[in-house]
């Protein structure tokens, strides 16, 4: 297919192709920008495509692949739009800094809990949140399996109940029943 060929059926397909551009940005500019950067991989690379095929389909998956690559990109940049009048596009940067001043007092309000429970109850439940298998942690305690069941379960029962009674608002049993 000549160079002047191409160009006419392009232009052909040219109102279709920015539509599907409008429908994968929503924005009449995006869709601007997608409809000139598929018709630039086109003709730079029109020596692909093979003749007596479908033209339409070759060019609707040159946007989409390249819809999906900005869209990544843009990912990981990280970039965020800006609400000021001149809309500058603001780096967002990979650094974030987490405040993590509630999760320690939650962490150490749990291991006290737990510090609280009787050794009977402690041993096999801080062995298996370690990630000892229960085959393991019988094996090891030299009691039955079912028992390390019974006892991991028990210890997770009496954990809860103390977590929801120090979390727990008063008066919000009442707004349950």
């Amino acid at each position: 297919m000549s160079q002047i060929e191409f160009t006419q059926a392009y232009s052909r397909l040219e109102k279709l192709l920015f539509s599907f551009a409008y429908h994968l940005t929503s924005n009449e500019e995006d869709a601007q920008d997608l409809l000139q950067e598929t018709a630039y991989k086109a003709f730079k690379y029109r020596n692909m495509y093979q003749p007596h095929t479908n033209l339409r389909a070759w060019l609707m998956t040159i946007m989409r692949n390249t819809f999906i690559n900005n869209y990544r990109q843009k990912k990981r940049r990280q970039v965020l739009n800006d609400s000021s009048g001149n809309n500058y596009l603001l780096d967002a940067g990979s650094h974030t800094v987490r405040n993590t001043g509630e999760s320690d007092v939650a962490v150490r309000e749990i291991t006290a809990i737990i510090d609280g429970l009787e050794d009977w109850l402690k041993a096999p439940f801080l062995m298996h949140y370690q990630g000892f298998k229960y085959e393991e942690i019988a094996t090891e305690l030299d009691i039955p399996l079912g028992t390390v069941k019974s006892r991991i379960f028990f210890a997770r029962k009496k954990l809860q109940e103390a977590v929801q009674h120090r979390y727990q608002a008063p008066g919000l049993p009442e707004l349950l029943n």
